[in-house]
């Protein structure tokens, strides 16, 4: 990708944050980025690749930020609950990327072509944190009798519930992330090694 491109996508996950998809207007993108607007259609091609470009743009920062000191293959439950608990925290860019995770599902319910792009990266989301259930079972830190797919769900819509909480003032950020551990132990059993 190239600096512009960065840029671009960088500028519209911001003003995404602050208004919201349906409030991204293309001129005001290219006058924050300062950039033309022809060089956020050539780039993009229209509109909506814009916006299908900067949600894989979200999810690639997400990724980075995300990714734990423990190892998948080692310890997947601590990897599982250190990626979860990485959604939130109290840095710039990780209020502005999950605010505009949010503003895009919010955003989804009116557009079919983003709710299949938000349903597919949902869904390697699920099953990436399904995966490192499962992991955890064979090593003995999960309970056997726990459905890895419904784990993953239920933990991953979680993460988000508790995440727009948090954004919108209505838990503290130590209370969102003492909530999430309290239900990974009651979704995955007590931590404790075969």
């Amino acid at each position: 990708m190239s600096t512009r491109q960065q840029l671009i996508l960088e500028t519209a996950t911001r003003l995404i944050a602050r208004r919201g998809v349906r409030g991204l207007r293309v001129e005001e993108l290219a006058a924050e980025a300062s950039v033309s607007t022809g060089l956020i259609y050539y780039h993009f091609g229209d509109r909506a690749g814009l916006m299908r470009r900067t949600l894989e743009f979200i999810n690639e920062r997400a990724e980075r930020y995300t990714e734990p000191a423990a190892s998948p293959r080692t310890d997947p439950r601590r990897h599982l609950e250190e990626m979860l608990l990485l959604e939130l925290q109290d840095d710039p860019m990780v209020v502005e990327n999950s605010t505009a995770w949010g503003e895009f599902r919010a955003s989804a319910r009116f557009d079919p072509e983003l709710r299949e792009q938000l349903r597919e990266s949902t869904a390697r989301w699920v099953e990436y944190a399904a995966d490192l259930v499962r992991r955890a079972q064979e090593a003995g830190t999960v309970r056997d009798e726990v459905v890895a797919a419904d784990a993953a769900e239920r933990i991953t819509a979680l993460v988000e519930g508790l995440s727009e909480r948090w954004l919108t003032g209505t838990l503290t950020l130590e209370r969102a992330r003492d909530l999430l551990r309290d239900a990974l132990v009651l979704e995955l059993g007590p931590e404790a090694r075969k």
